[in-house]
């Protein structure tokens, strides 16, 4: 784990729990394509930088969810480096608190506020085309949070934080997370054709090819959306739904658990009431949604 691995003449990834990427630069200045997880995950980049005598000018973080910006504040503080985000990203970033909040759908309790949901504060800017070398362009990859984006170097290798989850994953865990299912398809759809020297997911192996993975991850959604619409013949709580779904998969309940998965049931209740496949009823005082 924490092993850097080159992809191309300027390109790395660190393997990590999200996958770390690091791009040489001019001289000895590299910048990162997101931090890991915490603060530990940031010593062991540090631990990269100092072993090649290399400089970290800048991270440029994917999206704002708290595996991908935990070594933030611990790199900004040791290097100096600055950091930018994309769109709501950088708000999120400025404001960690938003991640369970927004999750939660309320003020988050303790057993949310932890690093695994809620990282810590880093001093973030807003990321445009001019805060970006001319070694990088940046991808817009939104749909599994709100303006994530992922990045392409000058030598072909693209970072794709996480647009794609592995097979093994999505066989264990079957629903991953998403915010806006109909962009998040859109994307897949996009990636599903992209062409690369090297592909880097932050949730999935390194690869020249991710087209079958991509439309993997397109019938897994499907799949999703098919059961929840299953399941609605009659009219369902939403709790009613999360219930069924957790039970039918056999995923295990837990504060976590129940954000995560819960706040993406909502995202595909949505979707299927935009697209005329559910409709939403009030009664007894209590949301309820059927299949149309």
């Amino acid at each position: 784990m924490y092993e850097l691995i080159q992809v191309s003449e300027r390109g790395y990834y660190i393997q990590s729990p999200a996958k770390i990427g690091l791009v040489r630069l001019e001289g000895q200045e590299v910048c990162l394509i997101d931090s890991g997880s915490d603060k530990d995950a940031g010593r062991k980049v540090r631990q990269h930088l100092d072993a090649n005598g290399w400089k970290l000018t800048a991270i440029y973080n994917t999206h704002s969810n708290a595996d991908h910006i935990g070594g933030n504040k611990y790199l900004q503080g040791q290097t100096g480096c600055r950091i930018y985000a994309p769109g709501i990203e950088c708000g999120f970033t400025r404001h960690p608190v938003l991640e369970p909040s927004f999750l939660y759908g309320g003020y988050p309790c303790k057993d949310l506020r932890h690093k695994f949901l809620m990282a810590q504060e880093s001093d973030v800017r807003e990321l445009t085309a001019e805060h970006l070398p001319e070694c990088l362009e940046s991808i817009p990859l939104p749909g599994h949070f709100f303006d994530m984006t992922g990045f392409r170097t000058e030598d072909g290798v693209v970072y794709l934080a996480d647009c794609l989850s592995s097979r093994e994953t999505l066989d264990k865990y079957q629903i991953s997370f998403i915010y806006d299912v109909a962009a998040y398809l859109d994307t897949l759809e996009k990636v599903k054709s992209m062409e690369a020297k090297q592909f880097v997911p932050a949730h999935a192996e390194a690869s020249e090819d991710v087209s079958a993975l991509a439309r993997y991850n397109i019938d897994k959604v499907l799949e999703i959306a098919e059961r929840i619409t299953g399941l609605c013949g009659e009219p369902m709580c939403f709790e009613a739904i999360l219930q069924r779904l957790f039970s039918d998969y056999g995923l295990t309940m837990n504060f976590e658990q129940y954000v995560l998965v819960g706040s993406t049931v909502r995202s595909y209740l949505s979707w299927l009431k935009d697209g005329g496949r559910l409709e939403a009823l009030f009664e007894d005082n209590m949301l309820r949604w059927r299949r149309v």
